[in-house]
């Protein structure tokens, strides 16, 4: 992995946390319910301890949702997939329930997260942690030797992660060809995986991500390109989400993440990026395979990629009961899928798992469970709002910190957007909403993604000088004379 990294001043978040209303603790009784709870002794299931489950999550993690064990079987794989059982610590109508419906999910901020649920539970006593039972959601999935799944099973279980792993070491013992039995199969199984999305025509965005890393008392920003075995863990968690939605569809109850198919002319749209920018669509290959082939560490390959985000709009949750919803397939995913695979940091997951649960068993979903599937879409379109302006405003304050004694300097870019002729046409200074022409820079060191005016050739690499950079408003401008 290549990552480009500049340090930056000791600073904090508590603006940001203030802005968007964080908050900085749990009600008493929330907590107390928590405390409580993960004293609880949960042995009334089957135990799976026999199974030898690792995790695989980003280095320093604790809220471990997943592990997994994967394996041959006659005639393809078995992938065992045990989840975070947070309903067996949550009681439905009590305090600790209120309380994560009021957060909805865990909110990640470089000085510290805002939990779905108190640490003795997240961190502690309901999360996979290595070498302790826990209680989990086993999904067996069983595939063909093409990937494609035969048999679905779920069920309440105990079980036991050998082994805390991170995506860089897993990443080496890939290329080594040394991982471990458990997670051996993983780069097999995930290509798979990832080559039957796409001849259904799944579309996958692998764009590098800002993120943010301590640095002694501050921080510094990190440009982070997927790795993959980040591609293929992510794999597994679709497999189960689509086998999920599957499981709710034929019962008829449940909840779904959807999103709408790419519209034609936003795909027309694309088209015709790639010709601008030399970007190879051969006739008739779906758009997902194409952006599959897209190298973004080129200036072109990242512009058509930041075209081909506008082809991911409309996310959001589906609740049905009785009659199927109008929309039940996910655009990205091209199928039915759900969320059920993360519930010590999404509220959603908690509620889909356990009409999972009772259908597969031939029972009906409990009904707390049941009455609050219609409240759930609401509540989550309003919390992953709530987490996107987090992410968002602690990179923008970032940005504007690292870039703050360095206003008149000349920095290497690359034009990743420019704005459309509609929004400049009417007035030859500025565009229609009163900003100068110019468009979205990327630049080489620091790793800032920032507004610019002025001519910019889509895909291009060109020198941009900083006229603004803001702490206080959390903004950063360019200028290309």
């Amino acid at each position: 992995m290549v990552t480009r990294r500049v340090r930056a001043p000791h600073f904090d978040f508590a603006a940001l946390r203030r802005e968007l209303d964080l908050p900085d603790r749990f009600p008493p009784e929330a907590q107390r319910a928590a405390d409580e709870a993960a004293r609880t002794e949960l042995s009334d299931r089957p135990d799976r301890t026999d199974i030898p489950f690792v995790t695989i999550d980003p280095i320093g993690s604790r809220d471990l949702d997943q592990a997994m064990c994967l394996s041959r079987r006659p005639g393809g794989y078995r992938v065992h997939y045990a989840i975070a059982d947070v309903a067996a610590f949550v009681r439905p109508g009590g305090a600790l329930e209120a309380e994560t419906w009021r957060r909805g999910q865990t909110i990640y901020l470089p000085d510290g997260n805002v939990p779905l649920h108190p640490v003795a539970l997240s961190e502690g006593a309901a999360s996979l942690l290595p070498e302790r039972t826990r209680a989990a959601v086993l999904w067996t999935i069983d595939l063909d030797q093409d990937g494609a799944t035969v048999e679905t099973r779920v069920e309440r279980a105990l079980v036991r992660s050998r082994q805390q792993l991170d995506y860089d070491t897993v990443q080496g013992q890939f290329a080594a060809g040394t991982a471990a039995e458990p997670i051996a199969l993983l780069p097999e199984i995930g290509t798979l995986l990832t080559e039957r999305g796409l001849d259904r025509g799944a579309i996958n965005l692998p764009l590098p991500e800002q993120e943010i890393e301590r640095d002694g008392a501050g921080y510094r920003l990190v440009l982070r390109a997927p790795l993959p075995a980040e591609q293929h863990n992510a794999q597994i968690s679709l497999l189960t989400g689509v086998a999920a939605a599957g499981i709710m569809l034929a019962g008829r109850v449940g909840l779904l993440r959807t999103m709408p198919p790419p519209e034609s002319a936003a795909v027309d749209r694309l088209r015709a990026a790639a010709h601008a920018l030399g970007i190879a669509w051969p006739a008739g290959t779906p758009v997902g395979r194409v952006i599959a082939a897209v190298d973004a560490a080129d200036p072109r390959g990242a512009a058509f990629l930041d075209a081909a985000a506008e082809l991911m709009r409309g996310a959001g949750y589906t609740a049905f009961d009785g009659d199927l919803p109008e929309q039940s397939g996910h655009g990205g995913v091209a199928a039915p899928y759900a969320h059920v695979t993360a519930p010590l940091r999404r509220l959603a997951d908690r509620y889909a798992t356990e009409v999972c649960l009772a259908l597969t068993s031939g029972q009906e979903p409990p009904q707390w469970a049941r009455e609050s599937l219609p409240k759930l879409p609401k509540v989550m379109s309003g919390t992953d709002r709530v987490a996107g302006a987090a992410a968002r405003g602690a990179v923008d304050l970032t940005e504007a910190v690292l870039l703050a004694h360095r206003i008149g300097e000349e920095f290497d870019a690359a034009v990743v957007d420019v704005d459309s002729p509609r929004r400049t046409a009417p007035a030859p200074a500025n565009g229609a909403d009163g900003r100068q022409p110019g468009g979205t820079v990327a630049l080489d060191e620091p790793p800032v993604r920032a507004r610019c005016t002025g001519d910019l050739p889509l895909g291009e690499r060109v020198r941009v000088t900083l006229v603004t950079a803001d702490p206080v408003k959390r903004t950063v401008q360019f200028q290309r004379k």
